[in-house]
């Protein structure tokens, strides 16, 4: 991705800026609303136009107005401009030129890049007479584009210049011959034999999914203003996120790669979650997106307010973690502003989080850095702990002292008894155990399992899943699994 070249989307707010990204990117990435300046962040996304790769960049719309948030829109979409190989000034075609656009373009034309005037919403024909007020801006005609996003309308044309700037991807060339090499042999076979080879693919996909190890993706989840934005810039070492005191600065979540001890982690920069009351219209969106992000990641941080008392909303936003069952750290905020002793905000929040016992609780300082470097390796921690397997003669052990220090209940007078028991899955751990009479098995003697195990091995940060199965019951069908 470093050596892409990098394609920059410019212009005033609500132009269709993330309408033409999501267009490129050939799926919804960035939230399109009618409301101007939806986009305060920075969205970027890999795309490919036939056998050429680029760096589709999505910045917020700049505006005018003196307001906190916009002007510092502005130096960030002026920034990636100057970082970036081609720019793609839009504007809006429902309007005649103004003076605003055409200062904006002339900044960007001393750029000295590769540099394309996109007229948005031009419709049909009719409109399309209106495209030469446009050559006020003192564009060529090769340069300027007159497209309808939301019809899908003139953009071929635009495709064509884009492509024309971007180099030949011998790894895109070389991908695009093997899929078409096995186009043309799965051709070959017939109808019933394509059956089969299709049928046991799926099958094949579903039994051997392979993880890598090194990735692990991050949530960054919690109420407005919690700060979420100013811990990812913390950890990053730099502004990648808009930072305000307004609250819900954050709309769309920011996706963010960093590489730390041979790991490649992806945050996610999660949009401020307020009650459901207060969730209009765009934030509702934002709801959705958050929950999607959840279901990609590997470990959340759970950001609370330390300056702040705790709330019902920050329960609920903390369930859907849970929810999840994802590896887990409850990172308190603004700890600098609240110097009340962290015993007693831990029990608070033990008790009021009971269901997410298992997660540390870190006290940092985003705006001094207190703690960043140990919340960073505890992610790490986290991760190994999430993706672990516990050989099963060392989990046999553990359970069989765990019920010898304490027998299995013995349910209207019916003999239960575990077999053994074997981890048949990570992410996060589940372990069945394989017993006589499985649906007999006590709920409160199976979280005693669950504490027993955490005493003896490494489960800090995530949750167990456990099931109690038959001997002749496959392992891991979800409809027998129980969380602890």
């Amino acid at each position: 991705m470093e050596n892409l070249k990098k394609i920059a989307l410019i212009g005033q707010p609500n132009v269709g800026k993330s309408s033409l990204f999501n267009r490129l990117s050939n799926k919804r990435i960035a939230i399109v609303s009618e409301l101007a300046g939806t986009t305060r962040d920075i969205r970027k996304n890999e795309i490919e136009i036939l056998d050429r790769s680029a760096l589709l960049l999505d910045t917020g719309g700049i505006d005018d107005t003196n307001d906190a948030i916009f002007s510092n829109v502005k130096r960030k979409a002026i920034e990636t401009a100057k970082e970036s190989d081609i720019i793609l000034f839009m504007v809006d075609g429902k309007n005649i030129p103004d003076d605003k656009d055409k200062q904006l373009f002339y900044e960007l034309l001393r750029l000295k890049k590769e540099l394309a005037l996109v007229v948005n919403k031009i419709d049909n024909d009719k409109e399309l007479e209106r495209l030469w007020e446009f050559f006020e801006f003192g564009i060529g005609d090769e340069n300027l584009f007159g497209i309808s996003v939301s019809h899908n309308r003139g953009t071929k044309k635009l495709y064509e210049w884009i492509y024309d700037k971007l180099p030949e991807n011998p790894e895109t060339l070389e991908r695009l011959r093997l899929e078409e090499e096995k186009r043309l042999n799965e051709d070959e076979f017939d109808e019933f034999e394509e059956d089969n080879f299709i049928q046991d693919e799926v099958e094949n996909s579903e039994n051997e999914k392979n993880f890598d190890d090194s990735a692990i993706n991050v949530a960054i989840i919690g109420r407005v203003n919690v700060g979420k934005s100013s811990i990812l810039n913390a950890i990053l070492g730099e502004e990648r996120s808009v930072v305000s005191e307004i609250a819900g600065t954050t709309i769309d979540p920011v996706d963010e790669k960093y590489s730390y001890k041979e790991k490649e982690i992806t945050f996610v920069d999660t949009a401020g979650l307020r009650r459901r009351g207060s969730i209009e219209g765009i934030e509702k969106f934002a709801l959705m997106r958050t929950k999607e992000m959840l279901e990609k990641a590997n470990v959340a941080l759970v950001v609370l307010d330390a300056s702040r008392e705790l709330t019902d909303l920050d329960e609920k936003i903390a369930g859907l973690v849970d929810e999840y069952g994802l590896g887990t750290i409850i990172v308190l905020n603004k700890w600098d502003e609240n110097m009340d002793t962290f015993q007693k905000m831990e029990e608070e929040i033990r008790r009021r989080f009971r269901f997410l016992s298992y997660a540390p609780i870190i006290a940092v300082s985003a705006k001094t850095g207190r703690s960043i470097e140990r919340l960073k390796d505890k992610i790490i921690d986290i991760f190994e702990n999430y993706i672990q397997r516990i050989p099963t003669s060392q989990l046999n052990r553990v359970i069989e002292e765990a019920v010898s220090r304490h027998a299995l209940p013995s349910p209207n007078g019916a003999y239960l008894r575990i077999y053994y028991t074997t981890q048949f899955s990570s992410r996060p751990p589940r372990i069945a155990l394989v017993m006589n009479k499985p649906s007999l098995l006590h709920y409160s003697y199976k979280r005693y399992l669950i504490n027993f195990l955490r005493e003896q091995f490494n489960f800090e940060g995530t949750p167990i899943h456990v099931v109690a199965r038959g001997k002749n019951s496959g392992v891991g069908d979800e409809e027998y699994l129980e969380r602890d």
